[in-house]
């Protein structure tokens, strides 16, 4: 990728989490009970830190408070964030999408997003508390926050491959040329320097590609590599630093070995891997408490030990490397267990079917000849109508999943070009407007006006298609989320009642809340009703939902007969073994009930 080419990637980078967090504000159904939190990352959207705190960090603090809890995330750029400009631009950008925000709680996960926060702190977000994942041991702890301090940690990795690899005598380490490269070899250099006397340290930092390749790929003998990261390489193009070491693993000539365990899997030994899950999951818990009321200035900060010990079964035998070295407290991955190990309990039971059926069939020819051949029959018959029905059952299915697929598409589509491109023309007229006077000032800012709208009806359009929330935090904060959305607009009353769910899967969970989307959207166009009242029970056996009005009512029979809605919800609760029932007439109300097994199987799970 070259230079010239990184802009519009930082401009998208700086503009995504527009389409994907800018939700208007929703009175919520208590006011005590919503906290609203945002989590700044200065890595990349698509790195392991930023997907595993986005996908764990707000159930986590949504489990742990028991109530509503909103996240959103924003995402920095390493390569620009130290230009006073830029930090100016985005400061404005993020005032701009949440100026009509309170936040309850910020979390940044690395220094460089720290400071940002701390720099920009009374014009965005206030006094709000803040709980910090740093990876320095000097960071400056402001008013009103409390954090994690975790230096970066090398040398536990080049202990562990000289346990492994004691023949070593050099050791290369790799880097890149962008400024948080630098500061890795930087912080290498230093706490290498024990270790200098006993090994050949040869820093390969700010190479182009080329050159790189062809050091690693003709290394000196009883060598290692060390990846540290690379972002971009000595000819200004940028790299993923996983992609990057996918390609470097492939040529290498030596063993390699990194810090962080997102590295695994991408070619290396192994080592002293930070545990980014652990990680998280230590800041997650220092939220929980500062959101349940402790001061967070009454929270010391502390370093958690989230370094584990891991290597890579394939590359100790692509290495040759004795497996009786490997230290007790280190974790070997992807092993390849033998065949009876792998197939032992299986072998073991089918012996004992084996025999067991060989028993029973002696008893059973005796005299079961004549009976098998009418049950033979019978199941012929039997066995062409379930092919009928399960073939008619499926096409419903797919079809309904079809119809999900191509939501979540269009939504994906909505988010990532047509909300993007308003977002960039927001900013654009944003900067428009500072610069304009008199007449142009007043139109600039009434297209601003206009191109906010636009995107949150975009926004609004998209998440109606696609639920992105329900994956997130599930079914029940979903469900207020929509009764919130649903009464604001329409200005019925409605109430919601829920029972502790069990876990459900992906299939029950959007179903559920499909059904309770269109019973609700039904009720509110066309029931004149004064109040709806929403319930989810679980009775054991399965999941109850059941929606009531005090509407108009209807003719069941004849909605039957003229509707798509009633039809699309029975067979998308067929698809996963539900039933739904509808009692209503003019002038009594409605109510819908639809009962859904919890441990049937849905058809499109066993259709793969």
């Amino acid at each position: 990728m070259s230079t010239r080419r990184v802009i519009p990637a930082l401009r998208r980078v700086l503009v995504v989490p527009l389409v994907l967090g800018a939700i208007s504000p929703i009175v919520p159904v208590s006011a005590e009970e919503h906290k609203q939190g945002i989590i700044l990352y200065a890595t990349r959207r698509d790195s392991q830190i930023s997907l595993i705190a986005d996908q764990y960090l707000p159930r986590l603090i949504h489990q742990g408070l028991g109530g509503d809890v909103d996240f959103d995330g924003e995402y920095l750029d390493l390569a620009r964030s130290s230009d006073p400009a830029y930090q100016k631009v985005f400061a404005a950008f993020l005032r701009s999408k949440y100026r009509d925000v309170r936040f309850d709680i910020v979390i940044p996960m690395h220094d460089v997003a720290y400071d940002f926060v701390v720099a920009n702190r009374s014009q965005l977000f206030g006094d709000a508390p803040i709980v910090f994942g740093a990876g320095s041991a000097t960071t400056r702890r402001v008013r009103n926050s409390t954090g994690l301090s975790l230096p970066y940690e090398f040398t536990r990795t080049l202990t562990l491959a000289l346990t492994l690899q004691p023949s070593t005598r050099h050791v290369m380490v790799v880097s890149g040329a962008d400024r948080r490269d630098l500061e890795f070899e930087r912080l290498a250099r230093t706490q290498f320097q024990p270790f200098e006397e006993e090994l050949d340290f040869i820093y390969l930092a700010g190479l182009k590609t080329t050159d790189l390749e062809a050091r690693v790929a003709n290394p000196p003998e009883n060598t290692i590599i060390y990846y540290l990261v690379v972002n971009r390489d000595g000819a200004g193009d940028t790299y993923h630093p996983l992609e990057y070491l996918d390609s470097l693993s492939s040529i290498a000539r030596a063993p390699i070995y990194s810090w962080v365990d997102s590295t695994m899997n991408h070619g290396i030994v192994g080592g002293s891997l930070k545990d980014q899950q652990a990680q998280v999951d230590a800041v997650g818990r220092l939220a929980l408490r500062v959101l349940r009321g402790e001061a967070a200035d009454d929270i010391p900060v502390f370093t958690p030990n989230v370094q584990v010990n891991q290597v890579d079964w394939r590359q100790l035998q692509r290495w040759k490397i004795d497996v009786s070295r490997v230290p007790a407290d280190t974790r070997i991955r992807f092993r390849d267990l033998s065949p009876w190990e792998r197939y032992r309990p299986y072998v073991v039971l089918a012996t004992v079917l084996v025999m067991a059926q060989s028993a029973l069939i002696a008893g059973l020819l005796i005299q079961g000849t004549r009976r098998r051949r009418a049950e033979e029959q019978l199941q012929r018959s039997q066995g062409e109508l379930r092919h009928s029905y399960e073939r008619t059952r499926d096409l419903g299915a797919r079809l309904l999943h079809a119809q999900d697929m191509e939501r979540a598409r269009i939504a994906r589509e909505l988010h990532d070009d047509i909300s993007q491109q308003l977002a960039l023309l927001e900013i654009d007229l944003e900067l428009l407007s500072e610069t304009a006077a008199g007449t142009s000032e007043a139109l600039a800012r009434s297209t601003l006006n206009l191109s906010q709208n636009i995107a949150k009806s975009v926004h609004d359009l998209s998440h109606k298609l696609h639920p992105a929330k329900l994956r997130l935090i599930g079914l029940i904060a979903a469900l207020k989320a929509l009764q919130r959305d649903i009464s604001a607009r329409s200005g019925i009353s409605i109430s919601l009642v829920q029972d502790t769910l069990p876990p459900l899967g992906p299939e029950i969970t959007l179903c559920l809340f499909r059904v309770a989307q269109e019973a609700l959207q039904n009720a509110a166009k066309h029931s004149r009703a004064r109040e709806i009242s929403v319930q989810l029970r679980n009775t054991g056996h399965g999941i109850t939902l059941t929606v009531a009005d005090d509407g108009v009512g209807f003719d069941v029979e004849s909605a039957w007969k003229k509707g798509l809605g009633l039809i699309s919800m029975a067979e998308r609760l067929e698809s996963i073994g539900g039933k739904l029932s509808v009692h209503s007439a003019p002038g009594q109300g409605t109510r819908l009930e639809t009962t859904v097994p919890i441990t049937e199987p849905s058809v499109l799970q066993s259709a793969g």
